[in-house]
C-alpha cells in the first residue's frame, strides 16, 4: 500500500482490482439467492465464479490499456466463459468494463464514466452482440419491431446495428427501462457509486460489507434479472423481504437458503455490487 494525498491506495493495477472485485463479490455471504462461499446451485458453483474471474482478467486488462470498450468486454466474456458453469459474470463485466476504462484514464467519477460510455461506437455495439455467442444469457424477447436487434442473434444482428448506426451506448439506452445494468450505463453508474460509499464507510471484512451492500440495493429496487427469469411480482417480493432482513424481521441466512431452493437469483444486484467493490478498491478500500 502507498499513501497518496493522505489516502492509502493499493499498488494493485486497475485490472487486478477489477478481478479482485469479482472475487470479493462472490465471496460475500449471505446474498439471498446468489452463489456465495456457502451456497451454490447444482450446476452453478462457487468455483465457477472464481474461474470466471480469472478468465475475465485479460479482457479487463485490455479495457485498462485503452482498448475500445466493446472488444475489451467481448474478450472478458470469452475468457469468463472458459469454465463449465456457463454464465457467471456477464452483467458484472458489462458494469466493470467502462469503470475500468475510466479508472485507467483517471476519470473514475459519475461524470467521467458517463463520458466514457457516451464515447462508445457502433463497433463497440457489434462486439457486445458477438459476446452473446460465447455464453447463454437470460434476456427477454425484444419489443415488436426490434426483432432484428435481438441480442441473441449475435453476429447476425451486426449489419442491422451498422445500418441504424447504433452505438453501444444507444443499445444500453434502449434497454435502460427494463435492465438494471443498462440503467447504470445511462445514469452515470449512480447505484454503483452510491454503494461504493457504503463499502468505504462500513466496518468488518470487505466480503461482509459486500453482503450488506447487496441487501441494501436489493431492498431499494426490484432486481431486473429476477423480473426476466421469473416476473415482476417475484422481484417485488424479493425487494420486500430484503427490506424485512434490514428491519430485523427476517433472517438473511434463512432467506438465502429459501431463494436458492426456489431458484430466485437477483443477479443484477450482484453485478452492481461488483462494480461498487471495484470503485471502492480504486478509492482506497483496504483488503
Amino acid at each position: 500500500m502507498v499513501r497518496v494525498g493522505g489516502v492509502t491506495v493499493s499498488e494493485r493495477s486497475v485490472g487486478q482490482n477489477a478481478q479482485l472485485a469479482l472475487l470479493l463479490e462472490v465471496s460475500g455471504t449471505p446474498k439471498p439467492g446468489n452463489v456465495d462461499r456457502e451456497r451454490e446451485y447444482d450446476d452453478l458453483r462457487f468455483e465457477h465464479f472464481l474461474a470466471g474471474a480469472v478468465g475475465a482478467r485479460p479482457g479487463l486488462d485490455r479495457a485498462a490499456a485503452g482498448d475500445p470498450l466493446g472488444p475489451a468486454f467481448e474478450a472478458a466474456v470469452e475468457g469468463m466463459a472458459g469454465q463449465s458453469g456457463g454464465n457467471t459474470q456477464f452483467g458484472a463485466l458489462l458494469v466493470l468494463t467502462p469503470l475500468v476504462a475510466a479508472a485507467a484514464d483517471e476519470r473514475l467519477s459519475p461524470s467521467g464514466v458517463d463520458t466514457v460510455v457516451r464515447e462508445s461506437t457502433v463497433e463497440d455495439a457489434a462486439a457486445f452482440y458477438r459476446a452473446f455467442e460465447h455464453v447463454d444469457v437470460a434476456v427477454d424477447d425484444p419489443p415488436d419491431g426490434l426483432e432484428p436487434l435481438d441480442v441473441r442473434r449475435g453476429s447476425d444482428a451486426v449489419p442491422e446495428l451498422r445500418a441504424r448506426e447504433l452505438t453501444l451506448f444507444d443499445v444500453m439506452e434502449s434497454s435502460a427501462d427494463v435492465d438494471g445494468v443498462a440503467a447504470e450505463w445511462v445514469s452515470g453508474f449512480e447505484r454503483v457509486f452510491e454503494a461504493s460509499e457504503w463499502l468505504l464507510e462500513g466496518s468488518g471484512s470487505v466480503a461482509d460489507r459486500a453482503s450488506d451492500a447487496f441487501l441494501e440495493l436489493l431492498a431499494a429496487d426490484p432486481d431486473t434479472f429476477v423480473v426476466t427469469r421469473q416476473d415482476r411480482e417475484t422481484a417485488e417480493e424479493v425487494q420486500t423481504r430484503a427490506q424485512a432482513v434490514l428491519d430485523g424481521d427476517e433472517d438473511a441466512t434463512d432467506l438465502a437458503e429459501e431463494f436458492v431452493e426456489r431458484d430466485i437469483n437477483p443477479g443484477t444486484t450482484a453485478d452492481i455490487v461488483a462494480g461498487a467493490l471495484f470503485v471502492a478498491l480504486e478509492r482506497g478500500l483496504e483488503v
